[in-house]
């Protein structure tokens, strides 16, 4: 499909971060949802190993406004390409989504040439009907339902005793990072729709990305063997971008002592909230350890798939 007369693509550059994420905030506001993401997230989709924007990415430029539309794509595993895009409200029902989306299928056709049983995914925001019909006659199905938590920082926010027997302590960005990467793979083996990054591809990704600070990083340790461990980063905002304990340690107050941890640091580097993405339906009980460490939802995102028939 075309795009309307004064509009065009082009691939994005270093400068279109502040405008692709003023697109994020507007969507997310146009479906009744607080921003909860920013140029940070930008960014470090943008610095994701095997990600070409010079390829893999469009933005939509109208002549009078500016950038008014992004779109990318990403392979997340060898048969499972990835996407996502963003029109701003006051442009939509002109054909821009259905542009970026043929754009999107189309390198992801060839990203995925060859795969028998390639998956094809798009997320969007929840609520937004027209982005779901538009999936929905791409043959597309809805499979999983995430939520943005959030909890605003006070000025000052005590952390938690540890449990007994445990030890909460900072990282090693050397020496204790493949023991954490083992601790992330074991604690989320029970997801079937989970599958790890090769130990390489996860520490480069990591490491890469504008926010990767291993101080923000914590890992609770029972008689010195990492059992849990909570990932962090901040840009704007602090980001908890995982959250890890093994099943044998489950129940033991040590998910909430690490969340309430982080929430310390954070707000010691003078932070005002902190955020973090989760699958509705997790199967660990996720959701309801966040709730009770004082988190909301604040953003709703579905992910769409289309399978081979």
């Amino acid at each position: 499909m075309d795009l309307p007369v004064g509009y065009a693509f082009r691939a994005p550059t270093r400068h279109d971060v502040d405008a692709v994420a003023a697109l994020l905030a507007a969507d997310q506001r146009a479906s009744g949802f607080s921003p909860a993401l920013d140029g940070s997230f930008v960014e470090g989709a943008w610095r994701r190993p095997g990600f070409d924007r010079r390829v893999d990415a469009w933005v939509v430029t109208h002549e009078a406004d500016g950038v008014v539309g992004y779109g990318q794509v990403r392979r997340e595993e060898p048969d499972v390409v990835g996407s996502w895009g963003v029109v701003d409200p006051d442009h939509r029902g002109r054909g821009i989504g259905s542009s970026l989306l043929d754009r999107i299928e189309t390198r992801a056709a060839a990203l995925l040439a060859g795969m028998p049983d390639a998956r094809f995914r798009h997320s969007i925001t929840a609520t937004d009907a027209a982005a779901e019909t538009m999936l929905r006659t791409r043959r597309l199905l809805p499979i999983r339902h995430f939520w943005h938590m959030q909890i605003d920082l006070p000025r000052g926010i005590e952390s938690t005793a540890s449990p007994d027997g445990i030890v909460i302590r900072g990282v090693d960005p050397v020496d204790d990072i493949e023991a954490i990467y083992a601790v992330l793979v074991k604690a989320f083996a029970e997801d079937p729709d989970y599958h790890p990054e090769p130990f390489e591809r996860w520490a480069e990704g990591h490491v890469t990305s504008p926010n990767y600070d291993p101080t923000l990083w914590l890992v609770a340790t029972d008689y010195g063997t990492i059992v849990a461990t909570a990932t962090g980063s901040a840009g704007n905002d602090g980001w908890v971008d995982s959250l890890a304990v093994l099943a044998s340690h489950r129940g033991r107050g040590i998910g909430h002592t690490l969340l309430r941890r982080s929430f310390a640091g954070f707000a010691g580097r003078g932070l005002r909230r902190v955020l973090l993405n989760v699958d509705a339906e997790n199967v660990t009980g996720a959701t309801g350890v966040y709730e009770r460490a004082g988190m909301r939802i604040v953003n709703r995102w579905d992910l769409w798939e289309r399978r081979p028939h």
